[in-house]
Parts: C-alpha cells; sequence; structure tokens
C-alpha cells in the first residue's frame, strides 16, 4: 500500500472543501444535515480557522497517488487533550486498514492525552475507533457515553512526557 498522510498547507484547502462535500454526504445519515439551494452541503464552519489558529492540524490522506480522505485536529491549550475534530476516508479505501493506519500515525505524530468522540447513532464510526483505539493503546483507554456521544480518552506516548 502506497499510503502518505501529511500536514496541508492552505493552497489545500480546495481539496478540503471538495472532499468535505463527501463527508458532510455520508455523515447525513447521522445528523439529518440537507443541502443548500445549490444542491450542496453548507460550507464546514471551523476549516478556514485550520489555517489561522493555533492548535489545529489539518491531514490529507494519500493512498497511491489519489486523494483517500481527511483528517482534522485540534489541540485544547485550556484542556491539554489533542482530539479528532472530524476524519474522513472515502469509500472505496475503507475496510482495507487505511483509516487504522492514519489514525495511528496521527497519535504517535501528536504525543499526549487524547479525546476521539462520536455521536452514538453513528454505529461504523463507534465500532471504527473502538477498534481503532483499543489496538493502537492496547487495550488502555477509557470508554463512554456521555450527551448522546460515545467518548474514548487515551494516551499516546510517555504519560510523563505529556505536555
Amino acid at each position: 500500500m502506497s499510503y502518505q498522510l501529511s500536514l496541508a498547507d492552505v493552497s489545500k484547502k480546495p481539496v478540503f472543501e471538495n472532499l468535505m462535500q463527501f463527508y458532510l454526504y455520508d455523515f447525513s445519515e447521522f445528523n439529518d444535515a440537507a443541502v443548500n439551494v445549490k444542491g450542496l452541503f453548507d460550507p464546514y464552519a471551523y476549516l478556514d480557522k485550520y489555517w489561522v489558529e493555533e492548535g489545529r492540524f489539518p491531514y490529507l490522506i494519500v493512498h497511491n497517488g489519489e486523494y483517500a480522505g481527511f483528517a482534522l485536529v485540534r489541540f485544547d491549550l485550556s484542556e491539554n487533550v489533542f482530539s479528532i475534530a472530524e476524519f474522513f476516508i472515502l469509500k472505496k479505501f475503507r475496510r482495507n486498514s487505511l483509516g487504522t493506519t492514519a489514525a495511528h500515525d496521527l497519535f504517535r505524530l501528536h504525543p499526549g492525552k487524547w479525546e476521539v468522540n462520536q455521536i452514538e447513532r453513528n454505529v461504523p464510526a463507534r465500532r471504527f475507533w473502538e477498534k481503532t483505539i483499543s489496538m493502537f493503546a492496547a487495550g488502555e483507554y477509557t470508554n463512554i457515553s456521555s450527551d448522546g456521544l460515545q467518548i474514548q480518552t487515551f494516551f499516546s506516548g510517555n504519560k510523563e512526557g505529556v505536555l
């Protein structure tokens, strides 16, 4: 598998905007979002912030030279925790460990405390993240349900060396 996870500069923002339409389409099954009068989902409200605010990391996922997805990672300085804001793999690249590989690489790139959450209704995402995080953290993570979300918390790297 020829795979690449790369931090994207602002020149790649149009790629995120386009891939985001597919992501929002997939996600609409769980959040009931609708398209606007142009037949598109409204732009992702926080996308611009990934190139102007500290603690935001936009990654593109490429497989065999083709865009396969993206990940938006945040770091909350007040809580000292990383989180996956959004994570998307195009359907044709799913079920071949690409998503798991990318997620594990993200966790290694950003050592520290992590929190990943999913809408409880999104059973495929819950299964993916529980399996992916359990593999990465060797089963050492918490998994709680709160306010319609499933939330996994774990550490990447040495807990004593965390920020």
